[in-house]
Protein backbone atom coordinates (compact mmCIF):
# COMPACT_ATOMS: atom_id res chain seq x y z
CA UNK A 1 0.00 0.00 0.00
CA UNK A 2 1.39 3.38 -0.95
CA UNK A 3 1.81 6.36 1.35
CA UNK A 4 -0.89 8.08 -0.71
CA UNK A 5 -3.38 5.32 0.05
CA UNK A 6 -2.54 5.21 3.75
CA UNK A 7 -2.74 8.97 4.22
CA UNK A 8 -6.03 9.38 2.47
CA UNK A 9 -7.84 6.17 3.32
CA UNK A 10 -7.77 4.77 -0.19
CA UNK A 11 -6.99 1.30 -1.42
CA UNK A 12 -6.34 0.29 -5.01
CA UNK A 13 -7.86 -2.84 -6.47
CA UNK A 14 -7.26 -4.05 -10.00
CA UNK A 15 -10.04 -4.82 -12.40
CA UNK A 16 -9.91 -5.25 -16.21
CA UNK A 17 -8.35 -2.16 -17.71
CA UNK A 18 -8.78 0.05 -14.68
CA UNK A 19 -7.81 0.76 -11.10
CA UNK A 20 -10.64 1.57 -8.70
CA UNK A 21 -9.82 3.66 -5.66
CA UNK A 22 -12.54 3.44 -3.06
CA UNK A 23 -12.57 5.67 -0.02
CA UNK A 24 -14.69 6.85 2.84
CA UNK A 25 -12.53 9.74 4.02
CA UNK A 26 -10.22 10.82 1.21
CA UNK A 27 -10.00 14.35 2.59
CA UNK A 28 -8.66 13.41 6.01
CA UNK A 29 -5.30 12.29 7.33
CA UNK A 30 -6.82 9.13 8.69
CA UNK A 31 -9.71 6.89 7.90
CA UNK A 32 -10.78 3.32 7.56
CA UNK A 33 -9.75 1.40 4.48
CA UNK A 34 -12.46 -0.47 2.68
CA UNK A 35 -12.08 -2.32 -0.59
CA UNK A 36 -13.33 -5.46 -2.25
CA UNK A 37 -10.21 -7.61 -2.43
CA UNK A 38 -9.85 -10.90 -4.34
CA UNK A 39 -9.20 -14.02 -2.25
CA UNK A 40 -5.55 -14.45 -1.31
CA UNK A 41 -5.45 -17.81 -3.08
CA UNK A 42 -6.73 -16.42 -6.37
CA UNK A 43 -3.95 -16.65 -8.98
CA UNK A 44 -3.10 -13.69 -11.21
CA UNK A 45 -4.62 -13.78 -14.70
CA UNK A 46 -2.56 -15.59 -17.29
CA UNK A 47 -3.09 -12.80 -19.82
CA UNK A 48 -3.03 -9.03 -19.29
CA UNK A 49 -6.49 -7.56 -18.86
CA UNK A 50 -5.73 -4.66 -21.18
CA UNK A 51 -3.17 -3.68 -23.75
CA UNK A 52 -1.01 -0.76 -22.66
CA UNK A 53 1.14 0.78 -25.41
CA UNK A 54 3.87 3.35 -25.10
CA UNK A 55 3.56 6.71 -26.80
CA UNK A 56 6.68 8.00 -28.51
CA UNK A 57 7.69 11.32 -30.00
CA UNK A 58 9.81 12.20 -32.99
CA UNK A 59 13.24 10.53 -32.98
CA UNK A 60 15.40 12.08 -30.27
CA UNK A 61 12.57 14.08 -28.71
CA UNK A 62 10.25 13.32 -25.79
CA UNK A 63 6.58 12.55 -26.45
CA UNK A 64 4.37 15.64 -26.63
CA UNK A 65 1.35 15.43 -24.33
CA UNK A 66 -1.81 17.51 -24.04
CA UNK A 67 -3.98 17.49 -20.91
CA UNK A 68 -7.16 19.59 -21.20
CA UNK A 69 -9.75 20.05 -18.46
CA UNK A 70 -11.76 16.95 -17.70
CA UNK A 71 -15.33 16.63 -18.91
CA UNK A 72 -17.92 17.23 -16.18
CA UNK A 73 -20.73 14.72 -16.65
CA UNK A 74 -22.67 16.23 -13.73
CA UNK A 75 -23.68 19.92 -13.83
CA UNK A 76 -23.15 20.73 -10.13
CA UNK A 77 -20.48 23.22 -9.03
CA UNK A 78 -18.30 20.68 -7.18
CA UNK A 79 -18.02 18.44 -10.22
CA UNK A 80 -17.28 21.33 -12.57
CA UNK A 81 -14.54 22.62 -10.27
CA UNK A 82 -13.06 19.13 -9.84
CA UNK A 83 -12.92 18.65 -13.61
CA UNK A 84 -10.88 21.82 -14.04
CA UNK A 85 -8.58 21.25 -11.08
CA UNK A 86 -7.74 17.63 -11.94
CA UNK A 87 -6.69 18.64 -15.44
CA UNK A 88 -4.49 21.45 -14.18
CA UNK A 89 -2.78 19.37 -11.48
CA UNK A 90 -2.27 16.40 -13.81
CA UNK A 91 -0.54 18.68 -16.35
CA UNK A 92 1.74 20.01 -13.60
CA UNK A 93 2.51 16.53 -12.24
CA UNK A 94 3.45 15.19 -15.67
CA UNK A 95 5.53 18.27 -16.40
CA UNK A 96 7.45 17.94 -13.14
CA UNK A 97 9.49 14.87 -14.14
CA UNK A 98 10.43 16.34 -17.56
CA UNK A 99 9.79 13.02 -19.31
CA UNK A 100 7.28 14.60 -21.69
CA UNK A 101 7.01 17.86 -23.56
CA UNK A 102 3.79 19.27 -22.12
CA UNK A 103 1.86 21.30 -24.67
CA UNK A 104 0.79 24.57 -22.98
CA UNK A 105 -2.84 24.53 -21.96
CA UNK A 106 -3.61 27.96 -23.37
CA UNK A 107 -3.08 26.56 -26.89
CA UNK A 108 -6.06 24.18 -26.56
CA UNK A 109 -8.65 26.91 -27.14
CA UNK A 110 -8.77 26.32 -30.89
CA UNK A 111 -9.97 22.74 -30.38
CA UNK A 112 -13.66 22.16 -29.57
CA UNK A 113 -14.20 20.75 -26.07
CA UNK A 114 -15.25 17.09 -26.28
CA UNK A 115 -18.57 15.97 -24.80
CA UNK A 116 -17.43 12.43 -24.01
CA UNK A 117 -14.39 10.16 -24.14
CA UNK A 118 -15.59 8.92 -27.50
CA UNK A 119 -15.63 12.43 -28.93
CA UNK A 120 -11.96 12.97 -29.75
CA UNK A 121 -10.85 15.19 -32.62
CA UNK A 122 -7.57 13.40 -33.31
CA UNK A 123 -6.82 15.44 -36.42
CA UNK A 124 -7.07 18.73 -34.53
CA UNK A 125 -4.86 17.47 -31.69
CA UNK A 126 -2.33 16.21 -34.22
CA UNK A 127 -2.27 19.64 -35.86
CA UNK A 128 -1.31 21.00 -32.44
CA UNK A 129 1.66 18.63 -32.44
CA UNK A 130 0.35 16.24 -29.82
CA UNK A 131 1.64 12.65 -29.68
CA UNK A 132 -0.49 11.78 -26.67
CA UNK A 133 -3.70 13.13 -25.19
CA UNK A 134 -5.08 12.62 -21.69
CA UNK A 135 -8.85 12.99 -21.54
CA UNK A 136 -11.06 12.35 -18.57
CA UNK A 137 -14.53 12.61 -17.14
CA UNK A 138 -15.85 13.42 -13.68
CA UNK A 139 -19.29 12.29 -12.59
CA UNK A 140 -21.10 12.53 -9.27
CA UNK A 141 -22.03 9.12 -7.82
CA UNK A 142 -23.51 7.93 -4.53
CA UNK A 143 -20.09 7.47 -2.90
CA UNK A 144 -18.66 10.81 -4.13
CA UNK A 145 -17.31 11.08 -7.66
CA UNK A 146 -16.14 8.75 -10.39
CA UNK A 147 -13.10 9.94 -12.31
CA UNK A 148 -12.22 8.17 -15.55
CA UNK A 149 -8.97 9.05 -17.31
CA UNK A 150 -7.65 7.77 -20.61
CA UNK A 151 -4.37 8.25 -22.44
CA UNK A 152 -4.78 8.28 -26.23
CA UNK A 153 -2.15 7.74 -28.88
CA UNK A 154 -3.02 10.61 -31.21
CA UNK A 155 -1.11 9.27 -34.18
CA UNK A 156 -2.66 5.80 -33.94
CA UNK A 157 -6.02 7.31 -32.90
CA UNK A 158 -6.48 4.75 -30.17
CA UNK A 159 -6.86 4.48 -26.42
CA UNK A 160 -3.68 3.00 -24.96
CA UNK A 161 -4.07 3.35 -21.20
CA UNK A 162 -6.97 3.94 -18.82
CA UNK A 163 -7.79 4.23 -15.15
CA UNK A 164 -10.95 4.78 -13.14
CA UNK A 165 -11.05 6.17 -9.60
CA UNK A 166 -14.02 6.34 -7.25
CA UNK A 167 -13.90 8.33 -4.04
CA UNK A 168 -14.50 11.60 -2.27
CA UNK A 169 -14.74 14.93 -4.05
CA UNK A 170 -13.07 16.66 -1.09
CA UNK A 171 -9.55 16.54 -2.57
CA UNK A 172 -9.60 16.21 -6.37
CA UNK A 173 -5.81 16.61 -6.55
CA UNK A 174 -5.41 13.00 -5.42
CA UNK A 175 -6.88 11.65 -8.64
CA UNK A 176 -4.43 13.70 -10.69
CA UNK A 177 -1.44 12.63 -8.57
CA UNK A 178 -2.38 8.98 -8.94
CA UNK A 179 -2.85 9.14 -12.70
CA UNK A 180 0.44 10.99 -13.13
CA UNK A 181 2.35 8.29 -11.28
CA UNK A 182 0.53 5.59 -13.30
CA UNK A 183 1.42 7.28 -16.60
CA UNK A 184 5.06 7.75 -15.65
CA UNK A 185 5.25 4.09 -14.64
CA UNK A 186 3.53 2.68 -17.72
CA UNK A 187 5.00 5.03 -20.32
CA UNK A 188 8.48 5.80 -18.99
CA UNK A 189 9.19 3.02 -16.43
CA UNK A 190 9.66 5.77 -13.87
CA UNK A 191 8.57 5.89 -10.26
CA UNK A 192 7.12 9.39 -10.01
CA UNK A 193 6.77 11.51 -6.90
CA UNK A 194 3.27 12.94 -7.33
CA UNK A 195 1.88 10.92 -4.40
CA UNK A 196 4.84 11.54 -2.10
CA UNK A 197 4.84 13.96 0.84
CA UNK A 198 7.16 16.57 2.28
CA UNK A 199 7.59 17.23 5.97
CA UNK A 200 9.17 20.37 7.38
CA UNK A 201 9.27 22.66 10.40
CA UNK A 202 7.35 25.95 10.26
CA UNK A 203 6.61 29.00 12.39
CA UNK A 204 3.51 29.88 10.35
CA UNK A 205 1.25 29.54 13.41
CA UNK A 206 2.80 32.71 14.85
CA UNK A 207 2.11 31.48 18.38
CA UNK A 208 4.56 32.32 21.17
CA UNK A 209 6.49 29.47 22.75
CA UNK A 210 4.74 28.41 25.96
CA UNK A 211 6.28 29.04 29.41
CA UNK A 212 9.00 31.45 28.31
CA UNK A 213 9.58 35.11 29.12
CA UNK A 214 11.28 35.87 25.82
CA UNK A 215 8.94 36.15 22.85
CA UNK A 216 9.76 33.36 20.40
CA UNK A 217 7.47 31.86 17.80
CA UNK A 218 6.81 28.15 18.00
CA UNK A 219 7.95 25.80 15.28
CA UNK A 220 5.65 22.92 14.51
CA UNK A 221 6.03 19.93 12.19
CA UNK A 222 3.93 19.98 9.03
CA UNK A 223 3.37 17.65 6.12
CA UNK A 224 2.23 18.62 2.60
CA UNK A 225 1.94 17.20 -0.88
CA UNK A 226 5.18 17.20 -2.86
CA UNK A 227 4.06 20.45 -4.53
CA UNK A 228 3.18 22.16 -1.24
CA UNK A 229 -0.59 21.71 -1.46
CA UNK A 230 -2.72 20.39 1.41
CA UNK A 231 -0.42 21.38 4.30
CA UNK A 232 -1.32 19.71 7.60
CA UNK A 233 0.05 20.39 11.07
CA UNK A 234 1.36 17.30 12.89
CA UNK A 235 2.60 18.66 16.25
CA UNK A 236 0.58 20.93 18.52
CA UNK A 237 2.60 21.57 21.68
CA UNK A 238 3.58 25.26 21.41
CA UNK A 239 7.30 24.59 21.52
CA UNK A 240 10.20 24.17 19.12
CA UNK A 241 9.76 21.08 16.96
CA UNK A 242 12.38 20.82 14.25
CA UNK A 243 14.37 18.56 11.86
CA UNK A 244 11.63 16.05 10.91
CA UNK A 245 12.54 12.79 9.19
CA UNK A 246 10.15 10.30 7.55
CA UNK A 247 10.19 6.62 8.41
CA UNK A 248 10.68 4.45 5.32
CA UNK A 249 7.08 3.15 5.51
CA UNK A 250 5.71 6.71 5.58
CA UNK A 251 3.75 6.13 8.77
CA UNK A 252 5.91 8.01 11.26
CA UNK A 253 8.03 11.13 11.59
CA UNK A 254 11.00 11.42 13.95
CA UNK A 255 11.97 14.94 15.01
CA UNK A 256 13.72 17.06 17.62
CA UNK A 257 11.41 18.62 20.22
CA UNK A 258 11.99 21.12 23.02
CA UNK A 259 8.65 20.42 24.68
CA UNK A 260 10.47 19.59 27.94
CA UNK A 261 12.89 22.53 27.64
CA UNK A 262 15.89 20.41 26.59
CA UNK A 263 15.94 18.92 23.09
CA UNK A 264 14.88 15.30 22.76
CA UNK A 265 13.98 12.89 19.97
CA UNK A 266 10.31 12.05 19.49
CA UNK A 267 8.52 9.87 16.95
CA UNK A 268 4.95 10.67 15.94
CA UNK A 269 2.78 8.10 14.18
CA UNK A 270 0.75 10.42 11.98
CA UNK A 271 -2.07 7.93 11.44
CA UNK A 272 -2.95 6.78 14.96
CA UNK A 273 -1.52 9.71 16.92
CA UNK A 274 0.86 7.74 19.13
CA UNK A 275 4.10 9.29 20.40
CA UNK A 276 7.35 7.42 21.05
CA UNK A 277 10.30 8.72 23.09
CA UNK A 278 13.30 6.57 22.13
CA UNK A 279 15.98 8.75 23.77
CA UNK A 280 13.98 9.01 27.02
CA UNK A 281 15.24 12.46 27.99
CA UNK A 282 18.80 11.34 28.69
CA UNK A 283 21.13 14.17 27.70
CA UNK A 284 20.32 16.46 24.80
CA UNK A 285 19.34 14.66 21.61
CA UNK A 286 18.97 16.09 18.12
CA UNK A 287 18.64 15.35 14.41
CA UNK A 288 17.13 11.85 14.26
CA UNK A 289 17.20 9.92 10.97
CA UNK A 290 15.67 6.52 10.30
CA UNK A 291 17.78 3.70 8.89
CA UNK A 292 16.69 2.44 5.44
CA UNK A 293 14.80 -0.48 7.00
CA UNK A 294 13.17 1.76 9.62
CA UNK A 295 14.37 -0.35 12.54
CA UNK A 296 17.06 2.01 13.81
CA UNK A 297 17.73 5.69 14.39
CA UNK A 298 20.96 7.62 14.09
CA UNK A 299 21.05 10.89 16.03
CA UNK A 300 23.30 13.43 17.70
CA UNK A 301 23.52 13.42 21.50
CA UNK A 302 25.47 15.07 24.32
CA UNK A 303 24.61 12.34 26.85
CA UNK A 304 28.28 11.54 27.44
CA UNK A 305 29.32 15.19 27.66
CA UNK A 306 30.28 15.80 24.03
CA UNK A 307 28.32 16.00 20.81
CA UNK A 308 28.58 12.56 19.19
CA UNK A 309 26.65 10.35 16.76
CA UNK A 310 24.70 7.44 18.27
CA UNK A 311 22.72 4.57 16.82
CA UNK A 312 19.84 2.82 18.57
CA UNK A 313 16.87 0.66 17.77
CA UNK A 314 13.70 2.58 17.12
CA UNK A 315 12.52 1.96 20.69
CA UNK A 316 15.84 3.22 22.10
CA UNK A 317 17.28 -0.21 22.91
CA UNK A 318 20.74 -1.41 21.86
CA UNK A 319 22.18 2.12 22.08
CA UNK A 320 25.74 2.46 20.87
CA UNK A 321 28.07 5.38 20.32
CA UNK A 322 29.29 5.60 16.73
CA UNK A 323 31.81 8.47 17.00
CA UNK A 324 34.28 9.30 19.77
CA UNK A 325 36.17 12.53 19.23
CA UNK A 326 36.55 15.83 21.12
CA UNK A 327 35.11 17.60 18.09
CA UNK A 328 31.42 18.28 17.46
CA UNK A 329 29.84 15.50 15.40
CA UNK A 330 26.30 16.11 14.11
CA UNK A 331 23.70 15.74 11.30
CA UNK A 332 23.94 12.03 10.46
CA UNK A 333 22.56 10.48 7.26
CA UNK A 334 22.37 6.77 6.38
CA UNK A 335 23.70 5.15 3.22
CA UNK A 336 21.00 3.39 1.14
CA UNK A 337 22.43 0.02 2.22
CA UNK A 338 22.32 0.92 5.91
CA UNK A 339 25.99 -0.03 6.32
CA UNK A 340 27.44 3.49 6.61
CA UNK A 341 26.59 6.84 8.17
CA UNK A 342 27.81 10.19 6.87
CA UNK A 343 27.91 13.13 9.29
CA UNK A 344 29.31 16.60 9.92
CA UNK A 345 32.37 17.08 12.11
CA UNK A 346 34.70 19.99 12.84
CA UNK A 347 37.57 17.68 13.82
CA UNK A 348 39.66 19.13 10.97
CA UNK A 349 39.10 22.70 12.21
CA UNK A 350 36.04 23.57 10.12
CA UNK A 351 32.84 21.54 9.66
CA UNK A 352 33.24 18.91 6.93
CA UNK A 353 31.41 15.76 5.85
CA UNK A 354 32.82 12.40 7.02
CA UNK A 355 31.64 8.83 6.59
CA UNK A 356 32.02 5.79 8.86
CA UNK A 357 30.75 2.23 8.88
CA UNK A 358 27.95 1.40 11.33
CA UNK A 359 30.49 -0.79 13.14
CA UNK A 360 32.69 2.29 13.71
CA UNK A 361 35.34 1.35 11.16
CA UNK A 362 36.44 2.94 7.89
CA UNK A 363 36.25 6.58 8.95
CA UNK A 364 37.21 8.98 6.17
CA UNK A 365 36.75 12.61 5.21
CA UNK A 366 34.61 13.31 2.14
CA UNK A 367 34.57 17.10 1.66
CA UNK A 368 37.26 19.78 1.55
CA UNK A 369 35.12 22.90 1.52
CA UNK A 370 35.48 26.05 3.58
CA UNK A 371 32.44 24.82 5.54
CA UNK A 372 30.19 21.82 4.77
CA UNK A 373 27.11 20.63 6.64
CA UNK A 374 23.73 18.87 6.45
CA UNK A 375 24.72 15.89 4.30
CA UNK A 376 21.95 13.77 2.79
CA UNK A 377 22.64 10.49 1.01
CA UNK A 378 20.88 9.90 -2.31
CA UNK A 379 18.74 6.80 -2.86
CA UNK A 380 19.97 4.02 -5.12
CA UNK A 381 21.04 3.79 -7.89
CA UNK A 382 22.66 7.19 -7.49
CA UNK A 383 25.70 7.14 -5.25
CA UNK A 384 25.84 10.77 -4.21
CA UNK A 385 25.73 12.97 -1.13
CA UNK A 386 24.18 16.43 -1.23
CA UNK A 387 25.26 19.01 1.34
CA UNK A 388 25.25 22.71 2.16
CA UNK A 389 28.55 24.51 1.49
CA UNK A 390 29.53 28.01 2.51
CA UNK A 391 30.15 29.97 -0.70
CA UNK A 392 30.24 33.53 0.67
CA UNK A 393 27.99 35.12 3.26
CA UNK A 394 25.54 32.24 2.84
CA UNK A 395 25.39 28.61 1.73
CA UNK A 396 24.72 26.79 -1.52
CA UNK A 397 23.74 23.21 -2.30
CA UNK A 398 26.42 20.95 -3.76
CA UNK A 399 26.45 17.28 -4.73
CA UNK A 400 29.40 14.95 -4.18
CA UNK A 401 29.72 11.88 -6.40
CA UNK A 402 31.12 9.09 -4.25
CA UNK A 403 32.19 7.15 -7.34
CA UNK A 404 34.75 9.70 -8.54
CA UNK A 405 34.88 12.40 -5.84
CA UNK A 406 33.65 15.13 -8.19
CA UNK A 407 31.55 17.94 -6.70
CA UNK A 408 29.00 19.95 -8.63
CA UNK A 409 27.11 23.02 -7.44
CA UNK A 410 23.31 23.19 -7.74
CA UNK A 411 22.44 26.65 -6.36
CA UNK A 412 24.41 29.83 -6.96
CA UNK A 413 24.20 32.51 -4.33
CA UNK A 414 20.53 33.49 -4.44
CA UNK A 415 19.98 33.88 -0.72
CA UNK A 416 21.33 31.14 1.50
CA UNK A 417 20.47 27.56 0.55
CA UNK A 418 20.61 24.75 3.10
CA UNK A 419 19.22 21.40 4.32
CA UNK A 420 18.94 19.42 1.07
CA UNK A 421 16.71 16.32 1.06
CA UNK A 422 16.45 13.85 -1.83
CA UNK A 423 13.20 12.76 -3.43
CA UNK A 424 12.60 8.97 -3.27
CA UNK A 425 13.50 8.53 -6.94
CA UNK A 426 16.70 10.59 -6.59
CA UNK A 427 15.74 12.97 -9.41
CA UNK A 428 14.94 15.99 -7.21
CA UNK A 429 15.85 17.66 -3.95
CA UNK A 430 13.93 19.78 -1.49
CA UNK A 431 15.91 22.46 0.34
CA UNK A 432 15.50 25.59 2.43
CA UNK A 433 16.32 28.95 0.88
CA UNK A 434 16.02 32.64 1.75
CA UNK A 435 15.98 33.70 -1.92
CA UNK A 436 12.35 34.82 -1.57
CA UNK A 437 13.04 36.85 1.59
CA UNK A 438 11.91 34.54 4.36
CA UNK A 439 13.08 30.97 4.79
CA UNK A 440 11.01 28.82 2.42
CA UNK A 441 11.07 25.31 1.03
CA UNK A 442 12.00 24.88 -2.63
CA UNK A 443 12.54 21.87 -4.87
CA UNK A 444 15.10 21.53 -7.64
CA UNK A 445 16.06 18.80 -10.10
CA UNK A 446 19.37 17.08 -9.50
CA UNK A 447 20.87 18.94 -12.48
CA UNK A 448 20.03 22.32 -10.88
CA UNK A 449 17.07 23.07 -13.15
CA UNK A 450 13.37 23.48 -12.45
CA UNK A 451 13.51 25.34 -9.12
CA UNK A 452 10.04 25.70 -7.57
CA UNK A 453 8.92 27.40 -4.39
CA UNK A 454 6.83 25.01 -2.30
CA UNK A 455 5.94 26.97 0.85
CA UNK A 456 4.83 30.59 1.18
CA UNK A 457 3.41 31.08 4.69
CA UNK A 458 5.74 32.01 7.56
CA UNK A 459 9.28 30.64 7.73
CA UNK A 460 9.84 27.00 6.84
CA UNK A 461 12.88 24.85 7.52
CA UNK A 462 14.63 21.45 7.18
CA UNK A 463 12.48 19.60 4.65
CA UNK A 464 12.42 15.83 4.31
CA UNK A 465 10.85 13.79 1.51
CA UNK A 466 8.78 10.65 2.09
CA UNK A 467 9.80 7.48 0.33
Amino acid sequence: MTLFERVHGWRATRRPGYVALVTALAAGISGALWAQQPPASQPPPSQPSSVELRITGEPGTPPRLAVPDLIALSPDKETLEAATLIGQVLWDDLNYEREFYMIPRDTYRSIPSPKSLGDVSFARWRELGSDGLVLGTVQKVADGIRVELRLFNVRAQQHTFGREYIGSVANPRLYAHTMADEIHDSQRSLKGVARTKLTFSSDRNRDPVANTVERRDVKEIYIADYDGANPRRITINRNLNITPNWSPDGRSIAYTSYRRTLPDVLISNIFVGTLEEPTKGIGQNFLPVFSPDGRQLAFMSTRDGNSEIYIANRDGSDLRRLTDNPAIDSTPTWSPTGTQVAFTSDRSGTPQIYVVGVDGTGLRRLTFESYADRATWSPAPYNEIAFASRTGPGFDIKILSLADGLVRQITFGEGTNESPAWSPNGRHMAFMSTRAGRSQIFTVDRDGRNIRQITHDGNNFTPNWSR
